[in-house]
């Protein structure tokens, strides 16, 4: 399967499991689909029959909230079935919320934010003590780098020369209910070159960039190597793009999901076929004024919690 093929099938499983469990986190689902896209497809190590093989790279997403993309990339890519995506955030299914070591594929629990780096950067220790060959690698959120130990770890790894040790920046720019600048501001890349981290900027949706930044891996005089992806939150549905509300929102009943359904199938790759609606949705009209703003209008964050209220 190629990477663009894997991140269409992640974006189209995303909005099925969020509006079958009306669970969350639609945005930074689709905002990493190309980044575990080509992850699972031309970086990671892994045996899918075997998902404890001892020479897997190991990998993180410690942002563990967009936990629906790395459930449709393991899915895809055989670790269990499909059909099984279906039960995400359901009474009783291991497909919780936020990711479940008890996922074939998924080697620690997420969802508390700043904890990802941490244990990669001690499992790349272990490897570079037990000169092991496979890499560590973590996924965290740009807001999720607000958090104390985020830093702590960077240091650490700075300190013991953890080259085998990879973190990638989903950089949406936002944040649950707001923009990541007026919650805290952090100039990126200087930050991470500041604790002495080799820093790659690049595209988060070209599939191109991204795979050239990842072939740069230890090549980089002995330092931990940070990725940040430039991303849209809800990349891949126009309504949803750089539109804070589909942080908690899911696609409802109706034009929601019919029109995302449809833009995405204007997007779909030769190769790819959709496992819930092969031929698309029937048109639907746009919810009356009042129901739901667009991306055109200005978002407040008390809009959601005004929702809330509602019901």
């Amino acid at each position: 399967m190629k990477s663009e093929q894997l991140a269409w099938l992640i974006r189209r499983h995303g909005v099925e499991m969020t509006h079958l469990s009306r669970g969350s986190h639609i945005g930074a689902i689709f905002s990493t689909a190309d980044i575990m896209g080509v992850l699972f497809t031309d970086v990671l190590k892994y045996k899918a029959d075997e998902p404890d093989w001892e020479g897997r790279d190991r990998f993180i997403l410690s942002k563990g909230h967009a936990g629906a993309a790395m459930y449709a990339a393991l899915a895809e890519c055989g670790f269990f079935p499909v059909e099984e995506l279906k039960s995400h955030y359901q009474n009783g299914s291991r497909l919780s919320g936020h990711v479940s070591h008890f996922v074939p594929g998924i080697d620690f629990s997420t969802g508390s934010l700043g904890h990802g780096l941490s244990v990669a950067a001690g499992r790349a220790l272990a490897a570079k003590q037990d000169k092991k060959a496979w890499r560590s690698f973590a996924l965290l959120g740009d807001g999720e780098c607000n958090e104390g130990s985020v830093w702590e770890a960077a240091e650490f790894a700075n300190h013991f020369r953890l080259d085998n040790l990879i973190a990638v920046i989903d950089y949406n720019h936002m944040q649950s209910l707001d923009f990541c600048n007026n919650t805290l501001e952090v100039d990126m890349a200087r930050r991470w070159a500041g604790f002495g981290w080799h820093v790659i900027e690049v595209n988060g949706h070209d599939h191109n960039a991204l795979k050239e930044a990842f072939s740069q891996i230890g090549d980089n005089g002995g330092k931990p190597t940070v990725i940040i992806a430039h991303t849209v939150k809800g990349k891949g549905v126009s309504f949803m793009e750089n539109d804070v509300l589909w942080h908690y929102r899911f696609p409802h009943d109706g034009w929601e999901y019919n029109c995302a359904v449809n833009e995405l199938h204007a997007a779909k790759p030769d190769g790819v076929e959709d496992p819930y609606t092969p031929n698309g949705c029937p048109e639907a009209e746009p919810q009356p004024d009042g129901c739901l703003h667009t991306a055109s209008e200005t978002y407040h964050p008390t809009y959601y919690i005004r929702e809330i209220e509602a019901k």
